[in-house]
């Protein structure tokens, strides 16, 4: 008895489930059309045509002979590939080159590469770090009053060698007593929340990020107004913008600790000692 109910219940003679396939079916071509031939018509007006357009476009796939738009940036972007930016292996020709020309920066960047005033030290500074930011300043994607002219007279090797000499030279350690200068949160965990990773998952301290600087014991000053720059766009040389999107996220405070902990140097030694 069950058996027999069950033939009939999927018979085509069974009204109802020839009704249930005719619905679901009549339902899934008005579907089709509406997903795939009206409204992709409607949204591109008379730009597609025919059924397979219609349907190439609902899909997100290009159009045969479509031409397409390169969506250009307003303003000059970096042409530096950071993996090729400079020679990994160490070149005592270039660092001596290097030294000599480091003599017209000394007057900013100090003799010895740590500057006294609130130009950025660049003793220790990663090689493709002083490069990148040559190379930006001589091609106008990022530009200083000073730097500007100064880095438009240098040639590819000028450049190559300034960034051999200052990475060579022994940059400052962090001087962060737990005590007196603990850690910001931005620093060492970042704000997940908000997309902002640890400063120093890409700034030293907790790894390197290539073509990020050092920033140990840079100016306080330098630090904040390089963030400020980043903030407003008047500062673009940033790898895909990744820096403009983290300090436009930061916090005032959170700008104010981060330059604050970074800028941290020992006190100087007593006369004598």
């Amino acid at each position: 008895m069950n058996g027999d109910s069950g033939d009939r219940l999927v018979s085509i003679r069974n009204r109802w489930t020839v009704t249930s396939v005719l619905v679901t079916t009549a339902t899934l071509i008005v579907a089709v059309l509406l997903g795939f031939v009206l409204l992709p018509r409607l949204d591109a007006g008379e730009q597609v045509s025919g059924i397979w357009d219609s349907i190439c476009r609902a899909a997100g796939l290009p159009r045969r002979g479509e031409p397409s738009e390169t969506v250009m940036p307003d303003y000059k972007t970096s042409q530096v590939r950071i993996t090729s930016a400079v020679p990994r292996a160490r070149n005592e020709e270039a660092i001596g080159r290097g030294a000599t020309l480091a003599q017209q920066c000394a007057i900013c960047h100090g003799p010895t590469g740590v500057s006294r005033a609130d130009s950025p030290n660049l003793a220790g500074q990663y090689a493709s770090v002083v490069y990148k930011q040559l190379r930006d300043f001589k091609d106008g994607v990022r530009v200083n009053a000073v730097m500007s002219p100064f880095a438009v007279k240098l040639s590819e090797q000028d450049m190559q060698d300034l960034a051999a000499y200052y990475s060579y030279l022994p940059r400052l350690p962090g001087f962060h007593p737990p005590a007196s200068n603990p850690a910001p949160s931005i620093v060492v965990n970042g704000a997940p929340m908000r997309g902002i990773a640890p400063c120093g998952s890409c700034h030293g301290s907790i790894e390197n990020k290539l073509g990020s600087p050092w920033l140990e014991g840079q100016s306080e000053l330098y630090l904040k107004t390089q963030l400020a720059a980043f903030v407003s766009g008047s500062r673009q040389n940033d790898i895909n913008e990744q820096m403009r999107n983290v300090a436009r996220a930061m916090t005032p405070d959170e700008i104010d600790q981060a330059a604050n902990y970074y800028a941290n140097k020992p006190p100087p030694y007593p006369a004598g000692q």
